[in-house]
């Protein structure tokens, strides 16, 4: 709401109280809802062609009044009117979490929060439009608004290409659907995301797992598996890969995109936290899109309570083929999430989320760095989880059971582990709902506990 202009009415009363009166009236109509930013004073100044003098005024009588409240480095937000009716949130609902899934941090900045609010009330002047069956995917406004957070990625693809999809996990059954049958072989890392895992098992296909160096996939062991297993597809999580954290680079990803296009082997690419990395390198869908079958899902960048994912076919009749193994499936995704996410790419709400997701990650994982340090773990600044090694002769059930109730979702190798003997590593999640000073607190307990080799309090 930091575009906001105060109207002026003819009361002839000073600027200052013409401002504070607007602020009131249009808290009191809803045009200023509980928690929205008001423009910083300099800029409302240049708008209005008045001084700054005037401005801070206005907001002071602003804030005597009860109606604004002021934050130092952040700004003026609208207070909630004392007696007002609002929505109000069900303590049920807070309490459902699964610290099984790597989770990125919750906003709690009234602004944003209010932003989010606001878009949900946008979209629900459309309320029993949305409650129709509509396109499998998705229609045009929205695939529109998809392209346009696709493009910041470098992703341009005609629009028959793209479809709004229920989520990555049901978008990566359909691909492999379309792709494989029951008994073909699906290539990925040795180490790899256990939704691939549990999706392929359902699928009734065999995964083999490729060896990687610091970079990546080996292209030499990815020519190998080709030619050895004639696999249908491979699939990749390539940016801040999850549980390793690592960011395949751009050149190793010219050398896997070259070596797929040699084979003609198709690729799924799963770009849960593309857009999580400030500056990830190019996506595949860019160097190799002809085979490059690109799941950019919303869970990680915007929140998982969406189940929704942006889906880039490799051309327009593989994107029909999805839609129709989509249809069977889901019928079609949310239609009331995909208006949220479209009002919410459109007035930058969901890049503020993200922005946010990117910058909290980045201050729990220096958190985890000081309180961790001394153990071996990977780890990056903007993921969510770090891959901690455990010291020699402390298991992973033991950790994991002295942890529970701490608020820190863990997860052993095993589940990771594609192939062979799974090592003592333990994906250890920084995200979710737990507060600072709550991952303070159950890290530190971590960190002591392995420091001392035994478990205490």
């Amino acid at each position: 709401m930091t575009s906001w202009v105060p109207r002026f009415g003819t009361s002839g009363k000073p600027r200052y109280l013409e401002i504070a009166d607007a602020i009131e009236r249009d808290a009191s109509s809803g045009v200023l809802t509980a928690g929205a930013q008001l423009p910083p004073q300099r800029r409302l100044a240049d708008v209005l062609g008045l001084d700054f003098t005037t401005i801070s005024r206005a907001y002071t009588e602003a804030q005597s009044r009860g109606l604004v409240e002021s934050h130092v480095g952040r700004g003026t937000f609208v207070r909630a009117r004392p007696g007002a009716v609002g929505p109000v949130a069900d303590p049920r609902r807070a309490r459902e979490q699964d610290l099984a899934m790597n989770l990125p941090p919750e906003p709690e900045d009234p602004a944003l929060l209010a932003a989010m609010r606001q878009g949900l009330e946008t979209v629900s002047a459309n309320l029993v439009a949305l409650l129709r069956y509509q396109s499998t995917v998705g229609s045009e406004m929205d695939r529109s608004a998809a392209l346009s957070w696709l493009s910041m990625r470098g992703m341009v693809p005609n629009l028959d290409r793209i479809a709004v999809t229920p989520g990555a996990h049901a978008t990566m059954m359909a691909v492999l659907q379309t792709l494989a049958a029951p008994g073909d072989t699906i290539l990925c890392e040795a180490i790899t995301y256990p939704g691939i895992r549990a999706i392929a098992a359902r699928a009734g296909l065999e995964l083999i797992g490729l060896p990687s160096d610091g970079a990546g996939i080996l292209p030499d062991a990815l020519a190998d598996g080709i030619k050895t297993h004639r696999p249908k597809a491979l699939y990749l999580n390539p940016t801040l890969h999850n549980p390793t954290t690592l960011t395949i680079p751009a050149a190793r990803r010219m050398e896997i995109a070259e070596t797929l296009r040699r084979y003609r082997l198709p690729l799924i690419e799963d770009d849960a936290y593309g857009f999580v990395q400030p500056n990830a390198p190019a996506p595949f869908a860019t160097l190799l899109p002809e085979l490059t079958w690109h799941i950019t899902g919303l869970a990680k960048c915007i929140g998982a309570g969406l189940r929704l994912a942006f889906t880039i076919a490799p051309d327009s009749r593989s994107a029909f083929q999805l839609a129709q193994t989509l249809r069977v499936a889901n019928v079609m995704a949310s239609p009331i999430a995909m208006a949220l996410v479209t009002r919410w790419i459109e007035d930058g709400t969901a890049d503020r989320i993200c922005r946010f997701i990117r910058a909290e990650s980045a201050a729990r994982q220096d958190i985890a760095g000081r309180l961790l340090q001394g153990f071996e773990f990977a780890s990056d600044r903007h993921a969510f989880n770090l891959w901690l090694k455990l010291p020699e002769g402390i298991g992973r059930a033991e950790v994991m059971g002295r942890m529970n109730g701490r608020g820190i979702g863990l997860m052993p190798s095993d589940a990771f582990t594609v192939s062979g003997a799974p090592d003592d590593h333990l994906r250890i999640c920084l995200g979710g709902p737990i507060t600072r000073e709550g991952l303070h607190s159950g890290l530190s307990f971590l960190g002591n506990s392995l420091n001392e080799g035994t478990w205490i309090g």
